[in-house]
């Protein structure tokens, strides 16, 4: 499967900071140094019957971020993501609308891409199918089930967590917590003759009129949680530097993710941080398909909104804050773009070295994009008040914007 093309990163004098990012797993705001000359990321991609909402918008802004940090402290990055075409959610999308699923998860996908190359989000070195990751899926369940870790019910097979000593490391939830959290994220705490309530499926036997693929496991279609685990195994290895995705992620299923790897493979950890962002709500409720309240990155540029204001309107808010989408919002993110495109236009303008400094200081910090923007309004203010006579200044503050924060002026 291929992902959406790149867009040009400009050059910046001078160098990066090191990345401090929040990791779940400890709570903590910490200093991510790659190991090596490379950074590994993977995210979570979209189950695609509903896309591009903000909500996806938001979260791969945030690891865009991301990106540009470590390409900015002279780091290459081997950044991966997936597409889960074939799941639950996206099989009775299909069939309440009508539609053939592979044809839903193809109209779907296409459109994600087209409006990640509108918000000039950086692709993935990989974008890899869940159908595309069968052939690594079956060999890790095989060894699961070998070592004694996984077991047979009905045909499915199922992750037995008690097989992981670190269970429970990621999202810091005890068990009892996590029960609720688990049947409304997808998994079967209530089915018959689980050794545990909280045991994930790896592999589904084939059910009446859903696709299926024979494998040495036989008939059927692999579970969610190890879809991700064996694309991370094949691309980044274990130990990759950023696991990320939506706070809705961590558990179950970067939990889940987590321990299936670490089992199978005997090493720990999976990833060196779980990195997660925000929830983005509208009417007072998180985004989702199940509530329908959507707001649709396609349909804000069908309106003829620019995409380069609905990033600004996404990095006005924190990654990690749970926020809501307003009209103000995508307002304001307008008249902010109305600013610093009328700023840079002049011949001239105020020294902006410091500037560069101030947004590699915020975005270093934790991906503190709000005070990358406060910096550059700052900037823009003083070029309209007082103005200034540094002919490279505008043309450093276009390149500082668009290579750290993905804003093309």
């Amino acid at each position: 499967m291929h992902a959406w093309p790149a867009s040009e990163v400009p050059a910046l004098p001078g160098q990066g900071l090191p990345l401090r990012i929040h990791d779940t797993a400890t709570g903590t705001v910490r200093e991510l140094v790659p190991e090596g000359d490379t950074a590994r990321i993977y995210v979570c991609g979209i189950t695609p019957y509903d896309a591009t909402h903000l909500g996806h918008a938001a979260t791969y802004n945030a690891f865009d971020l991301a990106q540009r940090v470590w390409r900015d402290a002279g780091y290459r990055v081997h950044y991966v993501q997936n597409v889960t075409d074939v799941d639950d959610p996206l099989l009775e999308r299909a069939v309440a609308t009508g539609q053939d699923w592979t044809k839903l998860a193809e109209r779907e996908t296409a459109l994600f891409r087209e409006d990640m190359t509108a918000l000039r989000i950086l692709p993935p070195a990989q974008y890899i199918g869940a159908v595309e990751s069968i052939p690594w899926i079956v060999p890790l369940v095989k060894k699961l089930l070998a070592s004694g870790a996984a077991y047979e019910l009905d045909g499915d097979i199922y992750f037995s967590i008690e097989a992981d000593p670190h269970f429970g490391e990621v999202s810091g939830l005890t068990r009892e917590q996590m029960l609720p959290i688990f049947a409304e994220r997808g998994g079967d705490p209530d089915r018959p003759g689980k050794r545990h309530p909280l045991d994930a499926l790896l592999w589904l036997s084939a059910r009446p009129g859903e696709p299926a693929w024979d494998t040495e496991l036989g008939h059927g279609r692999p579970g969610w949680h190890i879809e991700c685990v064996a694309i991370a195994l094949e691309y980044l290895d274990m130990g990759f530097d950023i696991q990320g995705g939506g706070s809705d992620l961590s558990f179950p299923h970067h939990e889940m993710g987590a321990a299936h790897a670490q089992t199978a493979t005997g090493t720990h950890p999976f990833a060196r941080a779980y990195v997660h962002a925000g929830m983005v709500g509208l009417d007072g409720h998180k985004m989702s398909k199940s509530r329908g309240n959507l707001v649709f990155v396609s349909a804000l540029r069908r309106e003829g909104v620019d995409p380069v204001a609905i990033r600004l309107a996404l990095l006005s808010r924190h990654y990690r804050s749970d926020w809501e989408w307003t009209k103000e919002v995508l307002d304001a993110a307008v008249e902010r773009l109305a600013r610093w495109r009328a700023a840079v236009s002049r011949p001239d303008g105020p020294s902006a070295e410091a500037l560069l400094a101030e947004v590699r200081a915020a975005l270093a910090d934790d991906l503190n994009a709000p005070a990358a923007l406060a910096a550059v309004d700052r900037w823009a203010a003083l070029q309209a008040t007082e103005g200034g006579s540094d002919t490279g200044a505008p043309g450093l503050v276009s390149r500082t914007v668009d290579a750290l924060l993905g804003v093309a002026l």
